[in-house]
């Protein structure tokens, strides 16, 4: 088995480092998901609230359903 002492450990040059980034880069930037609406981005980053797609202007508005009434629902309705 040799010993490799004198290997070149990272990228090897600044260029070359600078070469790998931009490639992975690059690379991921063909799977990035496009912004379906870039007119409401300034409301997500404002702090705004959605809740199943729409905007909530008072966001206690979310409240969860009751589990008795949900389940009281789902149970009626069960075709076999």
């Amino acid at each position: 088995m040799r010993l490799r002492t004198k290997v070149t450990k990272g990228p090897g040059s600044r260029a070359a480092g600078i070469a790998m980034a931009y490639k992975l880069i690059d690379a991921a930037q063909a799977r990035w998901r496009a912004v379906n609406a870039p007119h409401l981005v300034a409301l997500v980053r404002a702090g705004a609230v959605f809740h199943k797609g729409k905007l909530l202007e008072r966001p206690t508005d979310i409240t969860p359903p009751e589990p008795s009434a949900v389940e009281a629902a789902s149970a009626g309705s069960e075709v076999a």
